[in-house]
């Protein structure tokens, strides 16, 4: 049981900071470094997502997978691992929608369309974050209980 919680939490830690580099570090100074230049900065966020899709995906599923298989070893406190659980399949939803309508969107996106495209992103992006930060911290409340 400690070593599915350790890659439980290892993964889940991995998807939040992952997402938490992106919003907080990345984004700002892409922004900030190509300035005005929207279709440099533009070009530059498609190469850095491009690829990652499946990965997070996997991920995604690895943390479902190892969470269920926790829950399986350990009944107490189902509640909050149904309600992680809840969590997690929201902010996959908010993935599905960003990696396959938002993107496309994007990338077909007038110079006009994509200021409001992008605070899109942030605001999903942010809504994920803490989603899967408020599903970490269950974990860690569920293990002090």
């Amino acid at each position: 049981m400690a070593i599915l919680a350790v890659v439980h939490a290892g993964l889940a830690a991995a998807w939040v900071g992952g997402m938490a580099y992106s919003l907080f570090v990345v984004q700002p100074k892409v922004k900030k470094y190509f300035g005005a230049d929207r279709e440099g900065r533009e070009m530059l966020t498609a190469v850095i997502a491009s690829g990652n899709r499946w990965k997070v995906v996997g991920l995604v599923a690895a943390i479902a997978v190892t969470g269920v298989g926790m829950l399986l070893i350990d009944h107490d406190h189902w509640q909050i691992h149904a309600i992680k659980g809840l969590l997690l399949l929201i902010a996959t939803g908010i993935f599905w929608y960003v990696s396959w309508r938002h993107w496309p969107q994007r990338v077909f996106a007038t110079a006009a369309e994509l200021p409001v495209l992008q605070r899109r992103l942030v605001k999903l992006a942010g809504a994920m974050l803490g989603l899967a930060g408020l599903a970490f911290a269950l974990g860690v409340v569920a293990t002090h209980l």
